[in-house]
């Protein structure tokens, strides 16, 4: 057994409490770094609004601003050249490298998604922060792992650390960012994670709290509680979300098709910069992330052939920008379309169902949870993110109804999960344009669940028949911990350490959720 495996399995037991340790100080760093980035792009898109506000009023200042906007596609076309896997959210890229498959060099990602997201949102393009951030500290976590030496399992949890505070810093969510990782991420419940993440979650929320205030990021009030009696609608709009989820994911895969025939980097960049001028001179209301519709759609501010044309230009033009590669991520232009979509069908129910006007903001707030909850396919993260963000307590019951109904639509409807959808045309191009790895050598630790009437639940491990080379080192049983053999017996709520090489990460999980993870009737 080599020094690196005694490694692990001697800090099996020993590590829980530096974990946490860690997992604040990772914590810490990524919340100066998201809110570093979350103000870089709140001056550019300012900035940006001056601009066009002074070119609407005077005239004056065409040139400088497309000089800006020529060195915006400067900066953002050489950070996607050098730096491939800057690139786009940035979530495909760190589940990808939790499964072994992709490896990031952590400062260079660091640096090429700051200033590239940076130039790419605060130049108009309909694209948000919350994927960049979650990059930005799955890579602070790394490099805080290859700075102090840790072995590879702890990166892998640093990581995971910075992600979930990534997604803390970003939206002031820190319960959202710790569930993350859990139901996307990992999509395994796990202690040690569990705390560790939180913690890392929560010293980032309070680093970015600090910063920038306890104000919820969308402000919306929510007069009352949706009654009962309208509980009938959700029906309906979980139906319409579920739909238009699955929809566009399948318009983003198509999109990318698209840009992949074009032969050109420089070319790919300039197609969405181009969509910026001409949005600019026509509708300039939809260009960046969109944040301020939210409030705006929940205020009633836009009339119903106002909320169909923003939906439908907004729909298209965040789907072109995001197809296109550039850094910048989706959550935050998909929670926009859910707020117009949520606030288009509420003016509809006023119209031909007589529905109160003081619950726009109710549908609103549903309305992103639903599309989230198609979009992602992590209903639970959409419930707790939209409570967080819009500060919100009144709506457990429908955002849990209208996160259930979107969700079982989207699946009935074989959708596929659209960070699943980008990790598998990543690793599919992945020789192309170098971003898959082979790691056979460095051992790591998961961590596995044995579910109540899986078909390990009374079987022996012998039966797992795991790859060549993966090992159960522990079976953990109400608080006590088997050391296991080939004979012995796991039972439904068991937790398994499995060691196995950092190649095999894949495959092992994929091993786990069916034999492990699947309930068989």
């Amino acid at each position: 057994m080599g020094n690196k495996t005694k490694r692990i399995l001697e800090n099996l037991e020993t590590n829980k409490y530096r974990n946490i340790l860690e997992g604040v100080g990772v914590g810490v760093l990524t919340g100066l770094t998201v809110s570093f980035f979350r103000l870089s792009l709140q001056k550019a898109e300012s900035f940006r609004g001056s601009v066009l506000r002074g070119i609407e009023t005077t005239g004056q200042g065409v040139m400088w601003a497309l000089l800006l906007l020529a060195a915006a596609y400067l900066i953002v076309w050489f950070c996607s050249r050098k730096v491939p896997l800057c690139g786009g959210s940035g979530i495909p890229q760190v589940k990808g490298e939790l499964l072994g498959k992709i490896e990031q060099n952590w400062w260079q990602v660091l640096l090429a998604k700051y200033f590239g997201g940076v130039a790419a949102i605060g130049a108009g393009l309909s694209l948000g922060r919350e994927g960049p951030s979650i990059q930005l500290g799955a890579m602070v976590g790394k490099g805080f792992s290859r700075l102090t030496g840790k072995l590879r399992t702890e990166e892998k949890l640093l990581m995971t650390c910075g992600a979930g505070a990534g997604l803390s810093g970003a939206f002031c969510a820190p319960l959202a960012g710790v569930v993350f990782t859990l139901e996307e991420l990992h999509k395994n419940f796990s202690t040690e994670i569990l705390l560790a993440t939180m913690a890392a979650s929560v010293a980032s929320d309070f680093v970015s709290s600090y910063l920038f205030g306890l104000t919820p990021v969308f402000g919306i009030h929510v007069e009352s509680k949706l009654p009962l009696s309208h509980y009938w609608q959700l029906i309906l709009l979980g139906i319409l979300l579920g739909g238009l989820g699955v929809f566009y994911n399948w318009t983003t895969a198509r999109m990318q098709e698209f840009y992949d025939k074009i032969p050109r980097k420089s070319l790919k960049v300039a197609l969405p910069f181009g969509a910026v001028i001409l949005l600019a001179v026509c509708y300039p209301i939809v260009l960046g992330s969109g944040h301020e519709l939210v409030a705006e759609t929940a205020d009633g501010h836009f009339v119903l052939q106002t909320l169909a044309v923003l939906l439908i230009v907004k729909f298209f033009y965040s789907i072109f920008c995001f197809g296109s590669g550039v850094p910048g991520g989706i959550f935050l232009p998909l929670l926009v379309l859910g707020s117009l979509t949520g606030g288009l069908f509420a003016t509809l129910m006023e119209q031909f169902a007589g529905n109160d006007s003081m619950y726009m903001a109710n549908f609103v707030i549903l309305g992103m949870t639903g599309l989230f909850a198609s979009i992602v396919r992590a209903p639970i993260t959409g419930v707790i993110l939209i409570t967080e963000m819009s500060g919100d307590f009144k709506n457990f019951l429908p955002l849990a109804v209208i996160a259930l109904i979107a969700y079982l639509t989207a699946d009935m409807l074989k959708g596929e999960p659209i960070y699943d959808q980008l990790l598998d045309r990543m690793l599919s191009g992945g020789k192309k344009h170098g971003t898959t790895k082979e790691t056979k050598g460095h051992k790591v630790l998961l961590e596995s669940q044995v579910y109540i009437g899986s078909r390990m639940d009374g079987e022996k491990i012998e039966k797992m028949l795991l790859p060549k080379g993966c090992l159960v080192v522990s079976v953990q049983r109400e608080k006590k911990e088997i050391v296991p053999s080939g004979s012995t017996v796991l039972k439904g709520g068991d937790k398994l350490i499995i060691l196995c090489s950092e190649g095999d990460v894949h495959v092992v999980e994929e091993k786990l959720k069916n034999i492990c993870k699947t309930i068989k009737f």
